[in-house]
């Protein structure tokens, strides 16, 4: 078996058990379950960005309090909008924040701004995206005794997911046979618009599947729910790709070609999340756009 095949076996196997483990993670009933991989998975991909800036930049960012606040601010939140804990709960964050800037001060280093702005990008680019998932995870529907009461729903979560790798998928396969013309050459030469946009023609025929499985935007008309579905995989399509493309100009700027080794064949958790960091925000002001409207 040649190195090429044993690389395709490996990367085929770590794919199937990552989605395994999300798809069976996100669907649990307990939505506890979501939010510990998640907390997890945005302390990790955290952690990983921090370890790349340090030794990409030479500057040297708190990873472990960094990471800790990633974790801490997706759980806030989590346990927030299921009306768990108080507005309190987000007290100690903000206090990691101010420890992050204070700290710096009784430390002299020559790489103090890079080291603040580094430590800031974390949670802007990384923490906040992830901890926004339960904006769609967490919704409020009626009930006849409490009036409003907030309910786990993962239809949405598994929408993003779907239509980013479906997307991905498509655009690789299409991209393949005919793409010729470069999306973005400067930052990832091998995106072509014809990839691109067969990616977004998949995205959307997946779109029709979760608008037959979940009617979510609209239980009596079918047409009005279709095309809210197919309206969120052009907006995560969209997002995905840029995210892809700040992924790929950090590490160009970096000179790295992954951004990990955790996922066998995949590089890290950065490679692996980094459509989701722009599809997730894009997706939550989409679908809070359209349902008040």
């Amino acid at each position: 078996m040649t190195d090429k095949q044993k690389n395709f076996i490996m990367r085929t196997v770590t794919s199937v058990l990552f989605v395994v483990v999300l798809v069976g993670c996100v669907t649990y009933p307990n939505p506890i379950v979501f939010a510990s991989l998640f907390a997890i998975i945005s302390s990790m991909t955290t952690w990983e960005f921090c370890t790349i800036v340090n030794t990409g930049m030479g500057t040297k960012t708190n990873k472990f309090v960094c990471a800790v606040a990633s974790a801490y601010l997706f759980l806030a939140i989590f346990t927030y909008n299921l009306n768990i804990t108080g507005s309190g709960i987000f007290m100690p964050y903000l206090l990691t924040i101010i420890y992050l800037f204070i700290s710096e001060l009784y430390i002299d280093r020559n790489n103090t701004l890079l080291n603040w702005a580094f430590m800031m990008m974390s949670q802007m680019y990384i923490a906040l995206p992830f901890a926004s998932m339960n904006a769609l995870a967490l919704i409020s529907v009626p009930d006849r005794f409490r009036g409003m009461e907030v309910v786990y729903s993962p239809e949405l979560i598994l929408g993003v997911f779907f239509f980013i790798w479906c997307s991905d998928a498509g655009a690789y396969c299409v991209g393949s046979l005919i793409g010729k013309h470069k999306l973005f050459p400067r930052i990832s030469p091998a995106k072509s618009w014809e990839g691109s946009i067969g990616g977004g023609i998949v995205s959307i025929l997946v779109s029709m599947v979760m608008a037959f499985l979940f009617p979510i935007f609209s239980e009596d008309n079918n047409v009005i729910n279709s095309l809210c579905w197919a309206g969120l995989s052009v907006v995560v399509t969209f997002f995905g790709t840029w995210g892809d493309l700040v992924e790929s100009l950090i590490k160009r700027k970096l000179s790295i070609k992954d951004s990990g080794n955790i996922l066998p064949g995949h590089g890290g958790m950065l490679d692996r999340f980094d459509s989701s960091l722009m599809a997730f925000p894009a997706a939550v002001i989409y679908v809070y756009m359209i349902t008040q409207m």
